[in-house]
């Protein structure tokens, strides 16, 4: 594997939920260890479950791994950062700035951005902590900075004083107000990550063509800001003897293969490796020792594994009920990779299908919905939002009104601020509120993922929905905003999409909690890909059917009210036929 050869001392993996970069890492930080070096394993990543791979108990400590002498590991609880950094942030100020102000920060300092940036604060201390590098040969890392965390590490400062002049209010200032203090460690640690001589990133996806868009795009960001040494690992590839015998096998390699010869140029340029699918749990040190080598069996899973396909409730019978009120708004959310943009065209096309008016839209600029429909459908009417127009739509409102009073300095904390993912989040939503008015005679379906985090920030600090409450009160007017058609169940439907495996699943609950935080409670999951409701006779597939079971049982019995279970295709659902396939199909 190349991405190991002559590795230095900080590695990074980093990826989408469910790629795989904490098996990667935990049969990484084995193999050197195991090699004679000195390893740290450091995750923090609360879905990674580094303590349950090795079968110990892991916590924020340094702790030594039994079986493998010369390996260490600790888990950062990102969460527990996060509610760290805010006290550090917040309790200086209270009873010394107005309520409102405190209680605008708390709220800014609710969402994603803040649990980023503290669990980077968590880390940028080991990788310029002295002791280590005389400690350790190796310190790998399970976890994700992102492009948009590093940016915000290095602007310069004055963020305390920007933030309490009321000057700054957009989508991220929050977190940024506890940066200054630690700015030299924070330059010191992403000097290491730029230096290919310290530090090398290892990108981690699938051979899935949206998977592979969305590495290319986080190649692109790091790259921007000086992280140019990249190795990239495809993970899970489909070995092309399991197609020899069984037709969604075959499917799945050919379509596999198909992505990888289509990947994007950028990618093409970079190291690569790939990692074939296994069937066995990587759980253990036998597995993780055999994560690694190509000609590992396939494990005694695969004889294990049932004969006949999971019964579960289908998309059909979820549909059915969507069907019912006539008119609505949907909404299909989920993560990067797990086919919401499939299903949201599915859906769309089987409510279509019924004779009923139907607008579908994205904002996702790899969606591609048009190539998914691949041609016209009576009673159907598709959109799609384009995230850059939008954002510089908003970029310049907020200019022209909060930035026109600032000194230079203010403006460019401001504009620099506006390049936020935040920002994106929000003038997209914006752009989806102006179609949300259609729900009320027509269904529009929606495949998007806006967060909590955005959903909070629209609610009590941007201003629409509060400001239309305020001038409204007492009037006898009745009105509604956008914020309030989604906290209305009988308006709108939100589908969770999820995959039958751990990172996504508890990727899924998370996004549940952020929404339901915001007033918004989910209406149905969909098990999106599935093996365990197919008929497989692949050892390998069937293998992984049994591994996908316990996942949606927690979805059935834990997560959701109500959900469905799609299955694995053989065919790539695209077109109007395909699509509504994948709903019959599923009955």
């Amino acid at each position: 594997m190349k991405f190991i050869d002559d590795l230095p001392r900080f590695a990074f993996f980093t990826g989408k939920g469910g790629v795989g970069k904490t098996s990667l890492a935990c049969a990484t930080a084995v193999k050197l260890a195991e090699a004679g070096r000195r390893v740290l394993l450091v995750s923090t990543d609360p879905a990674s479950n580094v303590g349950q791979v090795f079968g110990i108990r892991i916590g924020n400590q340094i702790t030594a791994v039994p079986e493998v002498p010369k390996l260490w590991a600790m888990e950062i609880d990102p969460q527990a950062a996060a509610q760290g950094y805010r006290d550090r942030i917040v309790g200086p100020v209270r009873g010394v700035l107005p309520a409102d102000v405190v209680q605008g920060i708390e709220e800014q300092l609710s969402g994603a951005c803040t649990t980023e940036i503290a669990a980077f604060d968590e880390f940028t201390g080991l990788l310029t902590d002295a002791s280590l590098v005389q400690r350790f040969d190796h310190v790998i890392f399970d976890t994700a900075p992102t492009g948009h965390t590093i940016r915000l590490l290095q602007l310069p400062g004055a963020w305390n004083s920007f933030l309490e002049a009321g000057k700054g209010d957009a989508s991220c200032l929050g977190p940024l107000a506890g940066l200054e203090k630690q700015r030299a460690q924070y330059k010191a640690a992403v000097e290491a990550l730029a230096d290919p001589a310290r530090t090398r990133l290892i990108l981690v996806a699938r051979a899935q063509a949206s998977t592979l868009r969305e590495v290319a795009r986080t190649h692109e960001e790091l790259a921007r800001i000086g992280l140019t040494r990249q190795h990239l690992v495809i993970n899970g590839v489909m070995p092309a003897a399991e197609g020899a015998d069984d037709p969604l096998a075959a499917a799945v390699v050919q379509r596999e293969q198909a992505a990888l010869a289509a990947m994007p140029e950028v990618l093409g340029e970079l190291p690569m490796d790939q990692v074939p699918l296994k069937a066995f749990d990587l759980v253990g040190l036998a597995a993780l020792r055999q994560f690694l080598d190509a000609a590992a069996p396939l494990g005694e899973a695969a004889s294990a594994a049932p004969d006949a396909p999971l019964s579960a409730p289908t998309l059909a019978q979820l549909v059915d009920d969507l069907a019912a009120p006539g008119h609505g708004l949907i909404m299909v959310m989920g993560k990067g990779g797990v086919g919401k943009t499939t299903l949201a065209a599915a859906v769309a096309v089987d409510l279509a299908r019924r004779g009923m008016p139907v607008h579908l839209t994205t904002s996702d600029p790899a969606a591609h919905l048009a190539e998914t429909l691949a041609s016209q459908m009576e009673h159907l009417t598709v959109s799609r939002i384009d995230p850059h127009v939008e954002t510089q739509r908003y970029r310049e409102q907020v200019l022209a009104t909060k930035g026109k009073n600032l000194d230079a300095q203010g403006r460019a904390l401001l504009e620099e601020d506006l390049r936020s993912p935040c920002t994106e989040e929000i003038a997209v939503f914006q752009a989806f509120s102006r179609i949300i008015r259609e729900a009320g005679r027509k269904f529009v379906v929606m495949d998007t993922a806006p967060t909590g985090h955005t959903l909070l920030l629209l609610d009590a600090t941007g201003a629409y929905h509060r400001e239309i409450a305020r001038q409204m009160s007492g009037s006898g007017v009745h009105f509604t905003t956008p914020m309030m058609q989604l906290q209305d169940e009988a308006r709108t439907r939100v589908l969770i999409t999820t995959l039958a495996e751990n990172t996504p699943v508890q990727e899924a609950a998370a996004l549940q909690d952020d929404l339901r935080r915001a007033g918004v409670e989910p209406w149905a999951w969909v098990v999106n890909n599935s093996v365990a409701v197919t008929r497989t006779q692949s050892p390998l597939l069937r293998a992984r059917a049994a591994r996908e079971r316990p996942f949606i049982e927690a979805v059935a019995q834990q997560h959701a009210r109500r959900y469905a279970v799609v299955p694995l295709m053989a065919e790539e659902p695209v077109g109007v036929d395909r699509l509504r396939a994948l709903v019959s199909r599923s009955a």
